[in-house]
């Protein structure tokens, strides 16, 4: 085989072989024709032209036969042009005779009678197109068989065949073929050698056909050409041995798929051709490691078309063979197991030339054994050669493992097994077989060989569970996910610099893409994960794996499989032992050990990372189950079986949060309620009270989301169920079983509040049964709601006992028939005539409860606070208030002279102190800044104020009769605090005596004493909050109330507890949640304080006070409030048409605050405000016009009385128009000007006589003045008005004016 001699014929002339016929060479090669076809004369024209010189080196005959490819292939292009031009010619001509070298089909030659075959077929068999390849395979197979059969009519074949044959001539076995098939047999063989382009497929391919199609033509001598002609010399180095490699590879491959080995060995059994063959295919594996797989490749393709007695006979006692075999474990051959594997297949019977390489007898089990598969592992470990991809060894033995009936029929087989341990699958294998297989071989393979192993083994590993996901039962899938896997996972997308991170996060998504739609899968990933990483794999890895799974539970019957699947694992014993992360477990010495310094440590002696995560997981299970907007589209029945499943699926969440945070067994682990018919388990380790704490907490979230969710829309006309009652229930049962107790020891008073609120509850909810669904009913129900969530509360160590007693004392009186049979003692203790009303009692302590209670209570308590809050008394309503305005710190520029509380109530809305000279030198600058703007433009409005605050044109128009109008918006928006705050506010409480005041103090003691341990921050901090949920019982109120006088007073202390904010550091969530309350439920609410109980001096004094916010305020925030206030005041004093005497006080506030405007420089009154005042009060502009006339003309500011001159024609407007009275006649529309003619003279006469400077001011004089000559004229006033002007003021008016005094001028004087 490879101890034959190369023939003499030169390397290089071979290598020219592969694109031009023998004896053909560049310098020959003239002008190639169409149809150019290959014969003995052409042979014999180029046989003796050396093509490379043998004296050359290797390097420079590479480089010279690269030269003669590029001369070729130019010569070619050149021929295809002219046999183009060629073809055309003879179409035009239609000759019916052509020219033989024109004409393919015939010979080129007249000595001979063989026909030719086209040389074009061998630059074709290596395009790089499929369809090119054949075509050019099938036309040489075509021509080859024509000159066969020619070849073999012919009597005396060396005659006509030439003298001289060439190749043909040798001793090379093919002396039965022509010529053309022998040089086609060795161009073929050169072929599949050459790595250009396609040439190894497409050569492949025509020796395969050739081969398979001429039957004269015997494998042997082709078998041993191939040796000879690819033949490895000591000259050869590098990619010329490679070549020489694949390419007997490939033609051994050729012949292997050509069928005429397996023909062979059927006409003629006693051949040796297969074990020669078989032989020569192992050689060649032998050499290089890249040739071992598709050498293995070769010999099943030829053993599929034998026989198997051919396997016995000839494959499997070839020579090497069993060497093969016997010596692949020790140096870990995975090709020769998987051959073994392959024709183990083919086998009848148990054979011995696989030697200890597979078990005897050979089955499934037998194979999966321990040792058989720690014997395989070299075997497994060295097919990461192949690397990215996977061994042909790896499908074989997930096939084997998991045979297909087992994964087709999984679920079917799991149920079966269960009451029939030994029934069988189709194939005979049970289903207890196969996991203990897989167990196995994760154990073994995966686990031991390769994740304990370097990168590319565990790289191997990850491919080999994703080969084996699909088939995977689901039981079987916490047995893949073991504790080495998840570590392994952690350890490598904890790092993203890690060589493995983007394998590992593909094999992640895989297994997310795996599970799909299926629950049973969703469950058994998730558990794995969260069991092995002790429920941190999203936090180790920085991923939201397990987050994601968790939100696929979307029916019931899913989240209650993992519901049940989460109460195994917190009670599983071998699920919470400590497993450490240990690196050693998973990495090798050159594996990167990922950083876990911003990790939490591993549970290394710590297990209540698993429970908290179970314990958190639980309810939210839940939120996946809702009603979207699809459910308003079912009918009734699907409705009710939506909502029974959900009713389920929180029944057993309770149970497992009811039993696990408030029980403990004193006797065993198990406790058995003959009454519920269930079993109860708890861990052997008393459950620490953190973790008791948190299932109370979520026990309490979990009944806030019941009560919220019964008051869905898409619920209304179904009966729901009640997770209250069905909790109490099972409370009160519990507490009756003997081996059970609390889990921690109740005080006397914690005891004693306990049973009571038990009691109330079980007789308010006899209560409810008893009456029809309606706003009785929702109040009970609401009330039982608070003192279900109170009783949890008062298993939590603090002081909520005293609360849960008034509570009681309050039920008891709002629900008399529930304190029906109490002792008198009891019954003494709420009918003391001394004692102060329920609701304030009751609001009392609904307080109490606010400040340190959970956010379920304080939901409780807005709902109770619903249904009573139409009730509240005064003095409840101001103990709420009290407590949004109190602050535990002082102003940060408190006067020294504030009293806090004994201020007198002249400031409601904070009112700037005078500042120094420097805050008025700042002032000045800013008015200079502000008269520099275009008079459209110069309201500054950058801080988000609307309404009041924006330009003139900009302000929306007044609807002319509409009777509601409605407040200007104002934005929360916050302002930049400066250096210099508001002075102290007053927080006077005259209106509440000692004992409110008491009360309301008792709310912050707790407070108080958390201040003294941890300093002001944590009190402030806990008196936010506390705040915040007050404020949204004020919220409730304002919504169910928004007509009532007492609006009146939460607005006041509303807006005080809002300028105060800004003075106060830490309080920005309650200044916005004032603002928008402010906003939303007073100013903009459907509805305001109407009734003859509001006092017009109470009015008034608001408005003065908002007026003065409003000009006097450095917050933008606390102006635009304050402007805002004083529309909606405005708004309650038109409501109550009071006549125009009683309106005098409050066009005195105006009076007043405008005086200020034109007199102090401090005052910050927007312009555009008070005409926004005026277009929505007519009557108001209309008691100030003459007091505009009076100031503008005497303002010191020339920028003021340029604003000053707006709001003047803005009345003269609103008068000409009629809007200012309900008579829109001509005399009572020129009324108010003809009053005011002679002002008006004295007003033109001063702006006339000092124009100002600037002339974009000037101009807006000139426009003044026309605007009132124009509203003259309208209203026919002209001779009073000429009579009312000064001789001077008229040559100004003429001078000054121009056109449009004209009408007024007189012709003679």
């Amino acid at each position: 085989m490879g101890s034959k001699k190369r023939p003499s014929k030169s390397l290089e002339e071979l290598a020219s072989e592969e694109d031009a016929p023998v004896g053909i060479s560049p310098e020959t090669v003239k002008e190639p024709k169409k149809g150019r076809t290959f014969d003995e004369k052409t042979e014999a024209e180029g046989a003796s032209t050396p093509v490379i010189p043998l004296s050359l080196k290797p390097m420079e005959r590479r480089k010279k036969r690269k030269a003669m490819d590029k001369e070729r292939h130019r010569l070619d292009s050149e021929y295809k042009e002219q046999s183009n031009d060629q073809s055309k010619a003879n179409n035009a001509s239609k000759s019916s005779e052509c020219p033989p070298e024109n004409r393919a089909s015939l010979p080129s030659s007249s000595s001979s009678n063989l026909p030719g075959f086209h040389i074009d077929v061998f630059r074709d068999l290596s395009s790089p197109d499929p369809s090119v390849r054949e075509a050019a395979a099938e036309n040489l197979v075509v021509e080859l068989c024509e000159v066969q059969k020619a070849y073999e009519k012919l009597e005396n074949k060396k005659e006509d065949n030439g003298a001289v044959q060439l190749e043909a001539e040798k001793d090379d076995g093919m002396g039965h073929c022509s010529p053309s098939s022998r040089y086609a047999i060795r161009r073929l063989i050169h072929g599949v050698s050459s790595s250009r382009e396609c040439a190894r497929q497409g050569f492949a391919l025509g020796l395969s056909a050739v081969v398979g199609a001429i039957h004269t033509l015997e494998v042997e001598p082709v078998m041993k050409l191939i040796v000879d002609l690819l033949e490895i010399s000591s000259s050869m180095k590098g990619q010329e041995v490679r070549d020489c490699l694949l390419g007997r590879l490939f033609a051994y491959g050729a012949l292997a798929r050509s069928g005429r080995i397996a023909k062979e060995w059927i006409l003629d059994s006693s051949t040796s051709l297969v074990k020669d063959f078989t032989n020569l295919v192992i050689s060649l594996a032998g050499k290089k490691q890249y040739l071992s797989e598709p050498a293995v490749a070769v010999i099943l393709e030829m053993v599929e078309k034998l026989p198997a007695e051919a396997l016995l006979s000839q494959v499997l006692i070839a020579p090497g063979m069993h060497e093969w075999f016997k010596r692949a474990a020790e140096v870990g051959d995975p090709d020769a197991l998987f051959l073994a594997l392959k024709l183990q297949e083919r086998v009848c019977g148990d054979s011995e030339m696989f030697g200890k390489l597979l078990p005897s007898p050979f089955s499934p089990d037998n194979f999966f054994t321990q040792d058989h598969l720690l014997y395989l592992a070299p075997c497994f470990k060295e097919s990461t050669f192949c690397l990215p991809r996977l061994h042909s060894l790896w499908p074989l033995v997930v096939n084997l493992l998991i045979p297909e009936s087992t994964s087709q029929n999984e679920d079917a087989v799991v149920c079966s097994t269960s009451s029939k341990k030994h029934k069988r699958s189709r194939k005979g294998i049970s289903f207890e077989d196969v996991m203990k297989n897989i167990r196995c071989f994760c154990e073994v393979v995966v686990e031991g060989s390769l994740l304990s192993s370097s990168h590319d083994r565990k790289h191997l590993a990850l491919n080999v569970l994703l080969l084996l996901l699909p088939k995977l039962p689901v039981s079987c899938i916490q047995v893949v996910l073991s504790n080495k896997l998840v570590h392994c996972l952690m350890d490598i997308l904890s790092n993203k610099s890690s060589w493995l991170y983007n394998a590992t996060q593909h094999f992640l998504k895989e297994l997310l893409n795996w599970a799909g739609d299926d629950d049973d899968r969703h469950v058994a990933v998730i558990v794995s994960l969260q069991k092995h990483s002790n429920g941190k794999f999203d936090c180790i890895t920085r991923t939201q794996a397990v987050k994601e799974l968790v939100g696929t539970f979307k029916t019931g019957p899913g989240c209650l499989l993992f519901v049940h699947n989460l109460m195994s694992l917190f009670v599983d014993e071998r699920a919470l032992t400590d497993e450490s992360s240990d690196q050693s477990q998973t990495t090798d010495e050159n594996s990167e050990i990922c950083s876990m310094e911003d990790e939490e440590p591993p549970a290394s002696g710590n297990t209540d990372f698993l429970k908290i995560w179970v314990i958190d997981t639980m309810p939210r299970v839940l939120k996946n189950l809702k009603l979207d907007s699809n459910a308003k589209s079912w009918v009734h029945t699907e409705k009710e079986k939506f909502m029974e499943e959900k009713f389920c699926v929180q029944t057993e969440i309770m149970k497992f949060l009811a039993v696990q945070g408030l029980f403990s067994a004193s006797l065993g682990t198990e406790v058995t309620s003959f009454e519920l018919q269930e079993k109860f388990k708890w861990l052997k380790a008393a459950t620490s009270s953190s973790l008791c704490r948190m299932c109370i907490e979520q026990l309490q979230l979990l009944l806030e989301d019941a009560q919220r969710g019964e008051g869905s829309n898409l619920l209304n006309g179904l009966e729901l169920n009640d997770l209250g009652s069905y909790f109490m229930c099972f409370l009160n049962t519990l507490c009756n079983i003997p081996s059970l107790s609390l889990y921690r020891t109740l005080s006397k008073e914690d005891e004693k509040a306990f049973k009571k609120l038990q009691a109330m509850e079980s007789r308010l909810s006899h209560e409810e049964r008893k009456i029809r669904p309606g706003p009785d009913a929702n109040k009970l129900h609401a009330v039982r709601y608070l003192l279900i969530q109170l009783l949890l509360q008062v298993l939590h160590p603090g002081e909520f006992s005293e609360a849960a007693l008034e509570l009681v004392i309050c039920c008891k009186k709002a629900f008399p028939t529930a304190a029906h049979g109490d002792s008198l003692e009891e019954q003494d203790d709420f009918d003391d005539s001394d004692a102060p009303e329920m609701m304030d009692v009751l609001v009392d302590t609904l307080l109490s409860l606010l400040p340190q209670s959970s956010g379920p209570i304080c939901f409780a308590v807005e709902q109770v606070f619903s249904f009573f809050c139409d009730d509240i008394t005064d003095a409840g309503l101001l103990q709420m208030l009290r407590v949004v305005k109190k602050d535990l710190k002082p102003p940060r520029h408190q006067a020294a002279s504030s009293d806090g509380d004994e201020d007198d109530d002249d400031d409601f809305l904070e009112i700037e102190a005078e500042e120094n000279d420097e805050i008025e030198a700042e002032e000045t600058d800013e008015v200079e800044v502000v008269e520099t703007c275009d008079s459209d433009n110069c309201l500054d409005d950058s801080e988000g104020m609307l309404g009041a605050e924006a330009a003139d044109e900009e302000v929306t128009k007044y609807d002319e009769g509409s009777k509601r109008i409605d407040g200007v918006e104002a934005t929360n928006e916050e302002d930049t605090k400066n250096d210099k705050d508001l002075s102290a506010l007053d927080d006077s409480d005259s209106g509440m005596d000692d004992d409110a005041m008491f009360r309301m103090d008792t709310y912050i003691a707790q407070i108080f004493k958390e201040r003294k341990i941890s300093g002001n921050d944590s009190a402030q901090s806990q008196l936010t909050p506390f705040k915040l949920r007050v404020l949204s019982l004020v919220e409730i109120y304002l919504q169910k109330n928004p007509g009532k006088p007492q609006v009146l007073m939460i607005y006041s202390y509303l807006a005080r507890a809002f300028v105060n904010s800004h003075t106060t550091e830490g309080s920005d969530h309650v200044r916005q949640r004032i603002g928008g309350l402010l906003q939303k439920k007073v100013f903009k609410a459907k509805d305001y304080p109407k009734g003859d109980d509001i006092q017009l001096s109470s009015l008034e004094i608001l408005l003065e006070k908002s007026l003065k916010s409003a000009s006097r305020s450095r917050f933008k925030t606390i102006s635009s409030l304050a402007q805002t206030s004083a529309f909606w005041i405005l708004k309650i004093i038109h409501s109550r048409n009071f006549s125009k005497s009683e309106l005098k006080g409050a066009v005195n506030i105006f009076r007043n605050v405008l005086v200020d405007y034109f007199n102090n420089k401090k005052s910050r009154l927007k312009p555009g405000f008070v005409k926004e005042v005026i277009r929505r009060h007519p009557w108001l502009g209309q008691q100030l016009f003459g007091f505009l006339l009076e100031k503008c003309g005497s303002a010191k500011s020339e920028f003021r009385r340029i604003e000053t001159l707006d709001l003047i024609d803005c009345i003269m407007k609103l008068r000409m128009t009629g809007k200012a009275e309900k008579n829109n006649d001509s005399s009572s529309k020129s009324k108010l000007l003809n009053k005011y003619l002679p002002a008006l003279g004295e007003l033109i006469q001063e702006l006339l006589s000092n124009l100002p400077e600037k002339q974009s001011r000037r101009a807006e004089v000139r426009r003044f003045c026309t605007k009132v000559l124009h509203a003259v004229s309208i209203l026919s006033l002209n001779k009073s008005f000429l009579r009312a002007l000064k001789s001077e003021t008229y040559s100004l008016c003429e001078s000054q004016l121009g056109d449009a005094f004209l009408p007024f001028k007189i012709p003679t004087r």
